[in-house]
């Protein structure tokens, strides 16, 4: 096995027992890394619990690609997974957890065993919120179908974690924004995510993580919004006859999706942030923001000039970064009488943003030149630097999905540290 690198530098992998074996895939202790397991993917495609089951040549390093490039998006996003890097071709290194024998299944358009399931609704119905489901990992029962009520009722006991209402919560939430992250990859590439399964896993430290794999098993892909040219595992369910023939075909869709997973880890959209201050004084200020920034990915420089007494320099300014092409959004940080944004927002179509300094004198009444702005100016006002850099953020983010998905993600940890705050003060004042 080659060396892992990164975490891992200059070693051979040396496994240990075997903990775990499915269809597509096995899970071996690493004895000289404590709490890390190897995932080894296999040439083998099954479909219908391995009732249709077949050797696909070429298939563990293409469904390794592809899961290691979706873990990295999301993992950069800032959702926690056990994904902790590629290995080799065929496998990755992950943290152990004891995983939860449950598959969360998000959908954006009926089809499928959903219509199966649901009769009388049409396939393509599209679902706002995605449509969450949850089927008990059950192989000799076809993983039956589960209501949130049955888990909660069922008390599993992952890694000394009881699965009840909490948990539960935050596993629905995280599933919906995992799918929102991915669905907004993949329209970048014109393809639709139609549905998707994915599991969690419990570490050492009692945390729900996204575990398992996210793999050409793992969802729906339909390029164009067309069920025709889906590229997903399907092709291999609907084969009539299993020939060579039919099986190149397979692989090929399988490849096309590995390809282009790569892709998702990009973004064509280039953007920066500009903050322009009054005075070197609000430095600290500035740097906040820019730091802020940092954390969605965004470029951020920092520029000295006061309206007031360089209006010309400040137009000169603004005119360097307006010809580049690069879109580029304008912070004003200006205190006592802020015409810095009111004087960029007047001459620029590029969003502007007051950040003024609030000081504990005159801050109240200062504010008020960044609120009260002429008539025909567009630009906001907001206080915090970190909010300064999020709206930043929100603004590229309608056309850069590594931004938006940042953006998600932060919504989704801030739900989830609110719902555990409140499960454990509940906890204490029983």
């Amino acid at each position: 096995m080659e060396s892992s690198g990164g975490l891992f530098p200059h070693q051979e992998l040396r496994l240990g027992k075997k903990l775990n074996e499915g269809k597509t895939k096995e899970v071996y202790e690493l004895p000289d890394h404590p709490g890390c397991v190897l995932m080894q993917s296999k040439d083998q495609i099954t479909a219908g619990n391995a009732a249709r089951k077949d050797h696909m040549e070429g298939k563990a390093s293409i469904s390794n690609k592809t899961t290691c490039c979706i873990f990295k998006l999301l993992q950069e996003a800032g959702i926690k997974t056990a994904f902790v890097k590629k290995c080799s071709a065929t496998g990755f290194i992950a943290t152990h957890c004891e995983m939860i024998p449950i598959e969360w299944v998000c959908r954006r358009i009926a089809t499928g065993s959903f219509l199966k399931r649901n009769p009388g609704v049409p396939e393509g119905y599209k679902f706002y919120p995605p449509k969450m489901e949850l089927f008990f990992k059950d192989d000799a029962n076809n993983d039956p179908q589960w209501s949130e009520e049955q888990l909660i009722a069922a008390k599993l006991n992952c890694a000394g974690l009881v699965i009840g209402q909490a948990e539960v919560d935050i596993m629905s939430h995280s599933t919906v924004a995992i799918f929102e992250i991915l669905e907004k990859a993949w329209s970048t590439q014109d393809c639709t995510l139609v549905d998707m399964k994915i599991e969690f896993g419990v570490v050492t430290k009692k945390e729900i993580v996204l575990a398992d794999v996210i793999d050409n098993d793992s969802w729906r892909l339909w390029p164009a919004g067309d069920k025709t040219q889906q590229k997903d595992k399907q092709t291999y369910r609907d084969l009539k006859e299993i020939t060579p023939e039919a099986m190149q075909m397979v692989k090929r869709n399988f490849e096309w999706v590995a390809d282009r997973v790569e892709l998702l880890l990009r973004s064509e959209s280039q953007g920066r942030v500009v903050v322009l201050m009054g005075s070197i004084s609000d430095l600290a200020h500035c740097e906040k923001i820019k730091k802020s920034c940092a954390n969605y990915g965004i470029p951020c420089e920092l520029r000295v000039t006061s309206a007031h007494k360089g209006p010309d320099e400040t137009l000169r300014i603004k005119a360097e970064y307006e010809g580049d092409g690069v879109p580029t959004v304008f912070v004003a940080v200006a205190g006592r009488s802020n015409g810095l944004g009111p004087v960029l927002s007047g001459n620029t179509a590029y969003p502007v943003i007051n950040c003024p300094p609030v000081t504990p004198d005159w801050g109240a009444q200062d504010v008020w030149s960044s609120l009260r702005m002429p008539s025909g100016l567009g630009c906001s006002t907001v206080l915090s630097p970190e909010a300064a850099a999020q709206f930043s953020a929100q603004i590229f983010g309608l056309n850069n999905h590594l931004v938006w998905s940042k953006l998600r993600s932060c919504t989704l940890n801030t739900w989830i540290s609110l719902k555990q705050a409140d499960a454990k003060l509940r906890q204490c004042s029983m």
